[in-house]
């Protein structure tokens, strides 16, 4: 039903723009990433800072689903798309391009990490994680692991992909981090990690993991 003093096609106006909106923006992202290196790499969108041009009705679920207008974008060659123009500041995640800048809600990290590979690098293990739009990221100084108390208890890692922005890892994939863990002092304290890229990644108090055990 409209609201009081609002025409049918008042109604269906915003939804109407928002479409436009998508379809304008979905042709700027093409457009910008094939102009980055002919398509190779991802598109500096550090160096663009156009005009907010407002949110976009696009929210990115807490399991790495993305949603436009509460229906899933079920391409996954879009979704890629979006992912490589997304940009965070100030806390708030947005899609940027060289001429518009929209606003999307995420409701915990932006990516998923969905799949690890455990090799032998000249720094000793290398940890590369794949995130659900198949970016394929080291874990190392410039990639780091956070892990966070989580609402049950645990802990919830998180892998740094770019600039501000950080993929989730999987529980499943926690737990093969857990059976990687050891034991090392860190300023002074026993700590319980994991090692990547000649880095220690702590997870927690070494005593705690213990008394869990």
């Amino acid at each position: 039903m409209a609201k009081q003093g609002q025409t049918s096609g008042q109604r269906h106006e915003g939804k109407d723009s928002d479409s436009k909106g998508l379809e304008g923006l979905t042709v700027a992202a093409r457009e910008a990433v094939n102009r980055t290196q002919a398509g190779k790499g991802l598109p500096p969108v550090h160096l663009w800072n156009p005009p907010f041009c407002g949110d976009l009705d696009m929210r990115i679920a807490g399991d790495g689903t993305w949603f436009y207008m509460g229906t899933p974008i079920g391409r996954p060659a879009l979704v890629r798309l979006f992912s490589t123009i997304l940009k965070r500041e100030d806390g708030k995640h947005f899609l940027v391009t060289p001429v518009e800048k929209v606003g999307i809600r995420v409701d915990d990290a932006p990516f998923l990490a969905v799949e690890m590979q455990n090799e032998a690098g000249d720094r000793g293990r290398l940890l590369r994680f794949r995130t659900n739009v198949d970016d394929w990221v080291p874990c190392d100084s410039a990639h780091r692991l956070r892990f966070e108390v989580a609402a049950d208890g645990g802990l919830t890692p998180y892998l740094h992909v770019r600039a501000d922005l950080w993929a989730k890892v999987t529980r499943a994939l926690y737990y093969d981090l857990v059976d990687l863990g050891e034991e090392r002092m860190v300023d002074g304290q026993p700590m319980f990690g994991v090692e990547s890229g000649g880095e220690f990644f702590a997870m927690a108090d070494a005593k705690q993991v213990r008394d869990a055990v």
